[in-house]
């Protein structure tokens, strides 16, 4: 079986490198897969670093509903408390007026 030689010029240097991943002049990345494995491997760790962000981050009632002071608790279960009902009822409108809507 026959082994594809494959010529590929480094766009930092221009010196051309055979069979190669990294540029033998300069060390730069010239093969493609390992510049779009390298691109993959950053996007995974993008989307990591996104959701460890959200999970250490909550939102203001979740935040103040585990704080050790009393005041601050209620004041957080009644903000997540107000953001239920007004969730609610927004979606009662939306399925009201769907149903009014359909006939």
């Amino acid at each position: 079986m026959y082994k594809t030689i494959s010529n590929i010029k480094c766009n930092d240097c221009g010196v051309f490198t055979q069979n190669a991943d990294y540029c033998k002049n300069c060390g730069a990345i010239i093969s493609y897969k390992v510049q779009q494995e390298l691109k993959e491997e950053a996007f995974k760790k993008q989307q990591i670093a996104e959701v460890i962000r959200e999970r250490e981050n909550p939102s203001l009632p979740v935040r103040l509903m585990k704080h050790p002071f009393f005041l601050y608790k209620v004041v957080g279960w009644i903000l997540h408390s107000v953001f239920l009902v007004i969730s609610a009822i927004g979606a009662f409108l939306a399925w009201f007026i769907a149903m009014v809507a359909a006939g």
